[in-house]
């Protein structure tokens, strides 16, 4: 392709030798890249259609690399004729699969990482929805304002949403700080499903894609319950570390509105109907 093969050469001094599409990303153009000094992943989208993507994408990558988790290294990133990339360490998994033990730890270390409020000093995005990180001192007031609030506008604006659902959340909103327990700030992933955690040669995850801010700790195991399951060697590590409250998975719908807000705004109608389930436990 001949614009992977001017960025890499541009960027790098390099010849593409080959590359090879990657799936799990819905949002952008991914690329395996072999050159002649190894291999390396490229992303690639519309300049003025996600202005800043791959620079908030680094900027989330470095707080994660502040825990234990592994991330993959930025070794560029620009824009060449109106399109944005960002190059990437290639990660070998070799076929390996993560270790649960070592997810569960890492995760809890990641989640003891706090900061004085919920939020972000930036904003950045989830998929290719801007998100939005003004700071609150409680958690119930940010996940109302800075998550939901905004999506369910734009779910109603769109047609997504009717006037009962409105009122569903409005109803849902007034409930919040009865129904979420007080947790100091964790810095977390905040897009953390399955496809978003891959395995080094090792064995060990690492945290791709990031949508990072200091939330709710609970948020990101309600998103990794969403699309999949954790495992129990994953929990008992978890616990180990940073044990969580006994009632934490009866609210995991709580948690899993926002996920579903997004899918709902990115991939149309058919997340509606997981979204009015969890409101009517609520009302």
């Amino acid at each position: 392709m001949k614009e992977l093969n001017e960025i890499i050469n541009t960027e790098l001094n390099e010849d593409l030798i080959s590359f090879k599409a990657l799936s799990g990303g819905s949002i952008n153009r991914v690329y395996k890249c072999t050159t002649r000094q190894g291999e390396l992943v490229l992303k690639l989208n519309k300049a003025e259609q996600y202005p800043l993507m791959f620079e908030k994408e680094e900027q989330g990558l470095d707080l994660l690399n502040s825990s234990s988790f592994r991330v993959p290294n930025v070794l560029n990133k620009g824009v060449y004729q109106n399109i944005s990339y960002l190059m990437l360490e290639y990660v070998n998994d070799q076929g390996t699969t993560i270790s649960e033990t070592a997810l569960g730890i890492k995760l809890a270390e990641l989640h003891l990482l706090s900061s004085d409020s919920f939020g972000l000093d930036h904003d950045n995005y989830i998929g290719s929805i801007p998100q939005i990180n003004n700071k609150k001192s409680d958690w119930t007031s940010f996940y109302k304002s800075m998550r939901l609030e905004p999506l369910v506008k734009k779910g109603f604006d769109t047609g997504h949403i009717e006037k009962k659902t409105l009122r569903s959340f409005d109803k849902l909103y007034k409930e919040l700080d009865n129904l979420i327990p007080v947790e100091p700030p964790s810095l977390i992933h905040g897009d953390l499903w399955h496809g978003n955690i891959i395995s080094d040669e090792n064995t060990f995850p690492v945290l791709i894609d990031p949508a990072v801010y200091y939330g709710h700790r609970e948020i990101d195991l309600a998103m990794l319950l969403l699309f999949g399951h954790i495992s129990n060697e994953t929990m008992e590590a978890y616990n180990s570390i940073y044990s969580l409250d006994n009632h934490w998975k009866k609210r995991t719908d709580l948690h899993q509105l926002y996920p579903l807000l997004v899918h709902l705004i990115i991939f149309g109608g058919s997340y509606i109907g997981s979204i009015q389930k969890i409101l009517r436990r609520y009302s």
